[in-house]
């Protein structure tokens, strides 16, 4: 099978097009031809091993000491079931079905366990919509309702809000009952009103400073805004959500509990199928829809890689693979 493979950490031009074995559906699994696919940050990161300061090492001992343990990236995925393993009742061959499988999806071919996070695609949703959806959906869901713990009428600001996840944070906080006030550059603005934001903020003629609002969440997808600043936009009991984190955001937690005020709150997306249904039933009320920022061929993975790591990017990039 086509598949694209990095053997060192290093620049997008590592990861190179080669022939691999097609995998076998074991026990529990299903085997998918990937239709769609996507570049992340989390796949930038894995690639150039740019872990979040302070973490290198610990990244390295994961992921691979000296070179990359898995050598084929990408996460999430729509495709077809071609097999089922055996045990497998809830997939048959020819049901579409997306998802996020971890690693291998930047190939023709990826296997997936049957029960981890992997759903049927509704007939409304294309391949590529399907594949944009599970890494910044899942995000956003998560760290707003289970770790943000956003109540209804709550304030929150989404700096870097126009990126692969954002772009969902603005809706899914909106669907929450939030009221959101969305912060990108200019040409990017307009899009966030559509997808419901409140509010809008121009960072390229506007500081955050001078915002003038008192925020009780500060979701920061990407690192945008440091916790040092972003607490001084928070109400007294205000939570500083940071899906990024490193030593520094490890040290602040403990200094929080010194000096109180505005929390910082850290954790990590366990990506379960139960959450994906959610977001599916959100997209069927109408109050979510996948955003498709840009549509790539599997061979320019490349530039696909230069548009995340520009943080310019216009929303989720996908790659057509099948």
């Amino acid at each position: 099978m086509r598949a694209m493979t990095y053997r060192r950490y290093g620049p997008a031009e590592n990861v190179q097009p080669a022939n691999l074995p097609r995998p076998k559906a074991r026990k529990g699994e299903v085997l998918v031809e990937i239709a769609a696919s996507s570049v992340t940050t989390a796949d930038w990161r894995l690639r150039a091993s740019a872990f979040p300061g302070g973490f290198w090492l610990l990244g390295r001992l994961m992921f691979g000491l000296f070179r990359p343990r898995q050598q084929v990236l990408g996460g999430e995925f729509a495709g077809r079931v071609v097999a089922c393993g055996s045990g497998v009742t809830e997939f048959a061959p020819g049901d579409r079905v997306f998802g996020f499988a971890g690693h291998g999806t930047h190939a023709e071919f990826v296997t997936v366990k049957a029960g981890g996070c992997i759903a049927k695609i509704p007939d409304s949703l294309s391949d590529a919509e399907a594949a944009a959806l599970p890494f910044g959906g899942l995000s956003a869901l998560v760290f707003l309702r289970d770790f943000a713990q956003l109540c209804p009428g709550e304030d929150v600001l989404i700096p870097g809000a126009s990126g692969g996840v954002g772009l969902y944070a603005v809706q899914v906080a909106k669907a929450l009952g939030a009221n959101v006030t969305a912060v990108a550059s200019t040409g990017k603005l307009d899009k966030l009103r559509d997808l419901g934001a409140d509010r809008v903020i121009d960072y390229t003629r506007q500081q955050l400073s001078a915002a003038g609002r008192d925020y009780d969440v500060i979701l920061d997808p990407a690192g945008f805004l440091p916790y040092t600043e972003g607490r001084k936009l928070l109400k007294p009991n205000g939570r500083f959500v940071a899906l990024n984190f490193g030593c520094a955001e490890i040290g602040q937690l403990i200094l929080q509990k010194l000096r109180g005020g505005p929390r910082l709150v850290i954790g990590v997306n366990g990506d379960k199928k139960a959450d994906l249904e959610v977001l599916l039933e959100m997209i069927k009320e109408g109050v979510l829809r996948p955003v498709v920022g840009h549509n790539l061929p599997l061979e320019d993975i490349q530039e696909a890689y230069r548009l995340v790591e520009s943080r310019r990017r216009k929303g989720p990039v996908i790659l057509q693979v099948g």
